[in-house]
C-alpha cells in the first residue's frame, strides 16, 4: 500500500494492468488535498481480495471511514468495496467505470481466453483505442511497467462474470461517476459508466471535458478538482445518503 499526502483519506484503486503507478498522476494531483491510500491489484485477480486488502489497510492505519475511488476496471474495485462496507465509505468515485449490462468486444473475449498469444496485439491496438489522448509519457509508462498479459485477462473477464447491478443495489454512499467525453472514450463506453446512475439512486454525473478514457491521468488537477467538489458535495447534502 502506498500512502501520499495529508488530509481527509482517500483510497485510489487502478484499473486493468494493475500497477498503481499507471494512475501516478492522479495520486500525487489529489494528494494535494487528501490522504491518498493506493495499491496494486492483487495476484488474485478478484474483487473480493482486493476489497479485503483495502479493508486492512484501513483497519491497520485505524481509518474508519474513506472516499472510495476506482479509475476504470478499478471502479469495479470501489462498487464491490462500497457494497460490503458501507459504513466506511463515505463517498463513491466511479471513473470510466464499467456499468450494468457490461460487455467485453468480441476480439477482447478472444484476446483473454488466449492471452499470451494475444496480449501483444491487446499492447498493439492499445495507442489506436487512445489516440485522442495519447501522450509519449504514457508510452514511457507503459514499457517501463511491465504488466502481465494472464493477470490482465482473468481482470478483463470480471467485467462480464462480476452482478454489476447486485453491488449497485447496495451501494449507501454518496456517488459520483465521472466519465470523459462520449466521442474521445474507445475503452469504456460513456453509455455504459452512465448505466451506474441509473442503479446507484441519487447518484451524479460529471464530465472531463476534452479528454476519454484517461482523463484522471492526463488531465490531472482537473480530476483532483473534481473530487474536492464531490467530496465538498457530499458533506454539504449528508441527508443524500440512502440508508440500508
Amino acid at each position: 500500500m502506498f500512502e501520499h499526502g495529508h488530509g481527509a483519506p482517500i483510497v485510489m484503486i487502478p484499473g486493468l494492468p494493475g500497477p498503481w503507478r499507471f494512475i501516478a498522476p492522479a495520486v500525487h494531483a489529489v494528494a494535494a488535498h487528501y490522504r491518498v491510500l493506493t495499491l496494486s491489484l492483487g495476484p488474485e485477480c478478484t474483487l473480493d481480495d482486493d476489497v479485503e486488502r483495502i479493508r486492512r489497510a484501513l483497519d491497520e492505519r485505524k481509518i474508519d471511514r474513506a472516499i472510495i475511488c476506482g479509475i476504470s476496471l478499478g471502479g469495479l474495485h470501489a462498487l464491490r468495496f462500497a457494497a460490503t462496507y458501507p459504513a466506511r465509505t463515505s463517498a463513491l468515485i466511479l471513473v470510466s467505470t464499467p456499468g450494468p449490462g457490461a460487455e467485453l468486444r468480441p476480439r477482447h473475449r478472444l484476446y483473454a481466453r488466449w492471452p499470451r498469444l494475444f496480449g501483444p496485439l491487446f499492447l498493439l491496438e492499445t495507442p489506436f483505442q487512445l489516440r485522442h489522448e495519447w501522450r509519449w509519457s504514457l508510452l514511457k509508462t507503459l514499457l517501463g511497467r511491465p504488466v502481465s498479459f494472464v493477470k490482465m485477462a482473468r481482470r478483463a473477464l470480471l467485467i462480464e462474470s462480476t452482478d454489476i447491478a447486485a453491488d449497485c443495489a447496495k451501494v449507501t454512499s454518496p456517488t459520483f461517476v465521472v466519465t470523459g467525453e462520449q466521442a474521445f472514450d474507445h475503452v469504456v463506453p460513456v453509455e455504459s459508466s452512465l448505466n451506474l446512475l441509473k442503479a446507484i439512486p441519487g447518484a451524479q454525473h460529471v464530465e472531463l471535458k476534452g479528454t476519454g478514457h484517461l482523463g484522471s491521468i492526463t488531465h490531472a488537477q482537473d480530476f483532483a478538482r473534481i473530487v474536492q467538489a464531490s467530496d465538498e458535495s457530499s458533506t454539504r447534502n449528508p441527508g443524500s445518503r440512502r440508508t440500508a
